[in-house]
């Protein structure tokens, strides 16, 4: 009888301890595609300034829309002024034909009163990233001055180009858009900037290929900071099809661009340097 009941009892902790180890593997394959809810960010800003691209700011905002009904999340569009930014061109050689066609954004905040506690910022191109550099120095000045308390940095296209002359590239990986690489790598000679790469991430900073590539480095960025269960689900409500290869760009073959490696030769990388070339803007 005793050992009856003996052999009872070890077959119940047996089959205890394994419904014990069954459930935590359950929950660490439940978990392990889910960033620590503690660290995400509810604070997001975007700089904005004339003749950013559209699709620079709303591609990655609508994925952030969607996000936001799912958590408590705060925006802030931020600029020089208060005044309503558009993205019409500037200068009379981006506007030919003489067109009356672009959207407006009314900042909520300026360069000199930000949010308080702003954690992730993103940074727009456009053909307002082509102005002259004293036009450009108060967005730059306040990239600069923002980057050592955010969480993280996110450029999409040249917006990469106003990073590198604020300084935060500076001993970084990067990419841009391949069609502008000349002239935004130039920008940048600390940066290793890698021509093949729809997105590169380095530490805090996530930077993109042109315009649509935006969409998928912040779905890449998603995937790191709130799981990679949330970034497909956004996408299939989106009925988006992602690009989750960052190497996975046509477009420096394309454009005929290839790595240009930091002129102080002062980032490790794995990337095969070689000098950069393609047709300007």
């Amino acid at each position: 009888m005793r050992l009856a009941n003996f052999s009872s009892t070890a077959l119940s902790l047996s089959s205890l301890a394994s419904a014990s180890a069954s459930a935590t593997a359950s929950l660490m394959s439940d978990t392990r595609h889910v960033s620590n809810t503690a660290t995400q960010p509810r604070n997001f800003g975007v700089v904005i300034f004339p003749s950013f691209q559209a699709l620079d700011v709303f591609g990655p905002l609508d994925i952030l829309n969607i996000l936001s009904s799912s958590r408590h999340m705060n925006l802030s569009l931020i600029a020089e002024t208060l005044d309503p930014v558009s993205t019409a061109p500037t200068q009379p050689q981006h506007n030919r034909f003489h067109s009356s066609f672009a959207e407006r954004l009314v900042p909520t905040h300026t360069f000199s009163e930000p949010p308080p506690g702003l954690e992730v910022l993103f940074v727009p191109g456009g053909l307002g990233t082509r102005a002259p550099a004293d036009q450009l120095e108060p967005v730059v000045s306040f990239i600069r001055t923002a980057y050592p308390s955010l969480k993280y940095l996110i450029t999409v296209c040249t917006g990469a180009g106003l990073a590198a002359r604020a300084g935060v590239l500076d001993g970084k990986r990067a990419t841009t858009n391949k069609k502008a690489w000349v002239e935004t790598v130039a920008l940048g000679p600390k940066t290793y900037w890698v021509a093949k790469a729809r997105w590169v991430a380095d530490g805090n900073i996530y930077t993109t290929s042109g315009i649509t590539a935006g969409i998928d480095g912040t779905f890449g960025w998603i995937e790191e900071v709130f799981g990679s269960d949330k970034a497909e689900e956004l996408a299939v409500n989106m009925e988006y099809l992602r690009v989750k290869d960052a190497d996975n760009d046509p477009f420096a073959v394309y454009w005929n661009v290839t790595d240009v490696p930091p002129v102080a030769g002062d980032v490790q990388t794995d990337e095969k340097p070689g000098p950069g070339s393609a047709d300007e803007l």
